[in-house]
């Protein structure tokens, strides 16, 4: 069984007893959070398809941690000016454990 569910605005295939890392949700660690906007269930080839989203249909899960995600390089440069600027970035998410799919 899976779910195709809307989390912060990316869709993701979720199943249940397995962990994801979503955008940064609001919440402590150790905290149930539901997904309502499920756009797609699957129940063994039975599959309901949401007109945006299905009616009733819920996905649940728990907060793991907060963790950042990989260093990316931002690195600027002019040719025969002298302007070299280089900034790094890391992105902030959230490690989810999917325990209910209704």
């Amino acid at each position: 069984m899976y779910a195709i569910v809307d989390i912060a605005g990316k869709q993701f295939k979720v199943e249940k007893d397995k962990f994801y890392y979503t955008p940064l949700l609001s919440g402590n660690e150790g905290d149930v959070v539901e997904f309502d906007n499920v756009l797609l269930l699957d129940n063994e080839g039975k599959v309901k398809i949401g007109t945006p989203s299905i009616k009733g249909s819920k996905v649940s899960g728990k907060i793991l941690g907060h963790v950042k995600g990989d260093k990316v390089i931002v690195f600027k440069k002019k040719r025969r000016k002298g302007y070299k600027v280089k900034n790094g970035h890391r992105q902030d998410f959230t490690k989810v454990l999917i325990e209910d799919i209704k």
